[in-house]
């Protein structure tokens, strides 16, 4: 069992009052074994590896808590478009035309950026997710998948189907890496009959529900009129909150919804800037978790954002806020808890998202030696307001380094970067003729 022992600056996320400026952390095969200041670690400790970065931050890796991260294929190619018929005219036309392996190649470009941008887990919603999970499985990363479901789509029953498969074949590979949920699309692509049917289904098999939830003006109003409710009150009354939920969005919400939120658990994935392009609006954030709502941050696809970088969402999270209530709302550590320890607990994890013993060793570096980082007044602040992609250094998942130097050591990037190219374009050119 391999021992590994890092020193650094550490900011664990137990505690806001928690850092340590000479810190080190202690790792036992995939798992922490202690964390504290400079001289922590147990007497018998015995490293393997020694990593001295007295100029980095370590920190929990970030927690991505919704994307369609094969949607790389179609970053910049349907722009300023309202959502609906940028779904309906570009997207869905063009994901038509998408392979198996197309969206294995798309999968693994947006792992590459993910992990250069410091992102050690996603929540993903697509089709074809064993080749989803093929990538992750060769990444090295941690994800939960869930194949899409658009339950009034002909291929409806198929993609229910494939759902069960994905639970039998992949939730537990990785040695526990990977795990599985259930993913009906959203409430106007789905009758009641087949929310309840899926629901059924994830409950019998104990897995969760990922789905899109109010997230624009128009679900409300088609639900409004369809049903006399809103999205939430429509799928409470079905009785789809009874489980592992994590509803993505949540833009558009009555006291009353949130309160179902908060009452029935239901996690939260926040995607600012997806929700800005998209004009969808700004979701209540500090309303949501105040009432107790756990809520993580998500970049939503690579063609409705359009990149997969976590620390530009967390700053639009901040300052959204701050212009939609005021500066105090959404204050730096708040914001680095939804990163990573709350989009941890909202995927349903309870030994990701902080670094302390018995954790699981996901975790990254930050260089902090350079312009942008000084005065070091609070590090937390430098992290949202301040730090970018390009600042991650390292980058470890289950105790094995999946980066570092910046250099993604379990995969071609560049390999990765000419396959998407040609298999981007030749699905475009299609359109052409």
């Amino acid at each position: 069992m391999s021992k590994t022992l890092i020193r650094a600056m550490i900011l664990p996320m137990t505690g806001q009052d928690v850092f340590y400026p000479e810190g080190e952390i202690a790792i036992e095969g995939d798992r922490i074994l202690s964390v504290g200041p400079k001289g922590s670690a147990p007497a018998d400790f015995t490293p393997d590896r020694v990593l001295d970065l007295p100029n980095d931050v370590v920190m929990p890796g970030l927690i991505n808590t919704h994307t369609h991260a094969a949607m790389t294929l179609l970053r910049s190619y349907a722009d300023d478009l309202p959502l609906m018929p940028w779904l309906q005219d570009k997207v869905w036309p063009f994901e038509a035309k998408m392979s198996k392996e197309d969206i294995y190649w798309g999968t693994k470009l947006a792992l590459a950026e993910m992990i250069l941008s410091g992102t050690t887990t996603m929540l993903d919603m697509y089709g074809d997710m064993d080749r989803v999970g093929d990538a992750v499985l060769e990444t090295g990363t941690r994800a939960v998948l869930s194949r899409g479901m658009i339950g009034n789509a002909p291929n409806g029953e198929k993609a229910f189907q494939e759902s069960i498969e994905l639970v039998e074949q992949y939730n537990g590979a990785g040695d526990g890496r990977i795990s599985v949920m259930f993913a009906p699309h959203a409430p106007y692509t789905c009758s009641g009959e087949f929310m309840q049917r899926v629901t059924a289904e994830a409950d019998r098999r104990g897995v969760g529900i990922h789905i899109h939830l109010a997230e624009t003006l128009d679900e409300i109003n088609t639900i409004q009129e369809q049903q006399g409710k809103t999205p939430v009150q429509w799928l409470n009354d079905l009785g789809i909150f009874g489980g592992h939920v994590v509803a993505a969005h949540c833009v558009h919400l009555t006291e009353e919804d949130m309160n179902i939120l908060a009452e029935k658990k239901v996690a939260v994935a926040h995607n600012p800037e997806s929700n800005m392009k998209l004009n969808s609006g700004t979701a209540p954030i500090p309303e949501l978790r105040a009432k107790g709502v756990l809520v993580g941050l998500g970049t939503d696809g690579a063609s409705s954002n359009n990149n997969l970088d976590l620390f530009g969402e967390m700053r639009s999270a901040a300052l959204q806020q701050k212009l939609r209530k005021d500066s105090t709302a959404l204050p730096a550590y708040e914001v680095l808890e939804m990163a990573t320890i709350e989009g941890a607990k909202a995927l349903g994890y309870n030994d990701v998202g902080m670094l302390a013993p018995g954790y699981k060793a996901d975790l990254i570096t930050i260089n902090f030696d350079q312009p942008h980082f000084y005065p070091r007044f609070s590090i937390p602040a430098h992290l949202v307001y301040v730090a970018h992609a390009g600042d991650v250094r390292t980058m470890m998942v289950d105790g094995k380094f999946i980066m570092e130097e910046r250099k993604i050591l379990t995969m071609d990037v560049k390999e990765v970067c000419q396959e998407v190219e040609t298999r981007a374009k030749r699905i475009a050119a299609e359109f052409e003729k």
